[in-house]
């Protein structure tokens, strides 16, 4: 129950920080992204503000013997950058960088957003559910 709830709280802040920083709004993220352009500069702050909490909670959680809902720290143990990892993150630049949007800003966008929120939302899912299906074809034993 408390890691759920822990995870609720933690999933509502992120989400209101996200609203309150504009950074569900697409046109807003386009205008910081168009650097030779009308560059909107106000996002660096968020994202600076974001990397001083995200140091200081590191600080503090790594400081404990284990986590307070867990029985131990669950740190992924693959550090290689394969091809996996760089298309993945190219796509997510080539998608963030074409409309503005990334997960979980579209996600806490969905009270408000209007139809092109929606396609998006539709387009990554379609895009997981593809993922999905060619991971699990590469994954089959080869027949005889």
């Amino acid at each position: 129950m408390g890691r759920n709830f822990s995870a609720l709280i933690a999933g509502l802040v992120f989400g209101l920080g996200l609203t309150i920083s504009e950074m569900v709004n697409p046109a807003k993220v386009l205008a910081f992204l168009d650097l030779f352009g009308n560059w909107d500069p106000s996002l660096a702050f968020v994202m600076g503000g974001a990397l001083i909490v995200t140091a200081i909670g590191y600080r503090l959680v790594w400081s404990r013997e284990r986590p307070v809902f867990a029985d131990r720290f669950q740190v992924p143990g693959n550090r290689d950058v394969d091809t996996r990892l760089a298309v993945g993150a190219i796509l997510f630049g080539m998608g963030w960088g074409l409309v503005g949007l990334c997960p979980g800003p579209a996600i806490a966008a969905l009270t408000f957003g209007g139809p092109a929120l929606y396609v998006f939302l539709a387009a990554m899912a379609a895009g997981m559910v593809i993922f999905e299906l060619i991971e699990r074809l590469g994954n089959r034993p080869a027949s005889a």
